[in-house]
């Protein structure tokens, strides 16, 4: 699988699912529907909505053109 989320859309994503983790032990286990799938995502790198979409937040290697230099004679 080709990672297609960014360095910061993983941090944001790992962020809040323990914040969605610390709120499924003390209130609702159904936080937990939100945390597993982010803290997964976070951790791999890879998310099936956004290659469903079409989404790609993460950095791109740049492809460098070599200028052809001319010759002069």
């Amino acid at each position: 699988m080709e990672k297609n989320e960014g360095t910061v859309d993983r941090i944001i994503r790992f962020i809040v699912s323990l914040v969605a983790l610390y709120l499924s032990f003390n209130y609702s286990l159904w936080w937990l529907v939100l945390a597993v799938p982010m803290l997964l995502t976070s951790l791999t790198g890879f998310c099936w909505p956004y290659k469903i979409l079409g989404i790609n937040t993460a950095k791109r290697p740049v492809l460098r053109k070599l200028k052809s230099k001319k010759k002069k004679y």
